[in-house]
């Protein structure tokens, strides 16, 4: 899965921006997600199912159009994501993240030096001429798109060091100036993957090497065991 974060004080854009990449980029045939941080508690209807929630860690509504998941506590992204069964996420907020590349929303020129963590790909603003794109010009929303499109990535936040580097933010720096690719990063490429109903779980090599070990350990010992592509599916339901 792909991800790009949309960053910038209150009043940047970041909300039009998110809209108009959002309907760009489904019409040209990706399936989005947005995922937002709020800086205060979440505001919803007061209906049943907010009700519950004061009840219970867990509440969960379905309905024939759509669904919705209610969970106590504050997450990691890696914890949403695998529910987001999308192509690409926009990212609104989360500044400190350090795993994927951000589009920097701003109001003037100044808050470039507050906001750029070296994972920038471009600058958008609602004023004409003070950004590299502007947020209401048709024609550069299709650029941003197109950018967010060919350049978004995630990776995992294992910080396991197989990459060469120290952390996931040193390597993601290295992917934003085009000197590496997510293939670098030995936990999105592993020898072995796992996923529960479609999503994957990244696996740190250690963890990955353990897996396949012990699998083929027991499997070798089978009749009529041979080497080629191994599947195994577990209904855990």
């Amino acid at each position: 899965m792909k991800a790009v974060g949309i960053i910038g004080y209150k009043k940047s854009g970041k909300t039009t921006l998110i809209v108009r990449l959002s309907q760009e980029l489904s019409a040209i045939g990706y399936r989005v997600g947005i995922l937002k941080h709020v800086s205060s508690s979440i505001d919803l209807p007061d209906n049943d199912t907010s009700k519950f929630r004061a009840h219970a860690p867990f509440v969960a509504a379905i309905s024939s159009r759509e669904s919705e998941i209610l969970v106590q506590g504050r997450k990691r992204i890696e914890d949403i994501l695998p529910y987001c069964n999308t192509d690409i996420v926009l990212v609104e907020g989360f500044k400190k993240e350090k795993t994927f590349p951000k589009i920097v929303c701003i109001r003037d020129q100044d808050e470039e030096k507050e906001l750029f963590d070296g994972l920038q790909l471009f600058t958008a603003s609602l004023k004409p001429s003070l950004s590299e794109y502007h947020i209401l010009n048709d024609d550069h929303v299709k650029k941003m798109a197109a950018i967010a499109a060919e350049r978004s990535f995630k990776l995992p936040n294992l910080n396991c060091g197989h990459c060469g580097y120290e952390s996931c933010y040193e390597l993601a720096m290295e992917i934003v100036k085009g000197n590496k690719s997510t293939e670098n990063c030995v936990s999105l490429n592993p020898p072995i993957s796992i996923s529960v109903d479609g999503a994957e779980f990244p696996l740190n090599p250690f963890m990955s090497n353990l897996f396949k070990n012990s699998f083929l350990a027991m499997l070798s010992s089978l009749k009529g065991f041979k080497k080629g592509r191994i599947r195994i599916e577990i209904p855990y339901e």
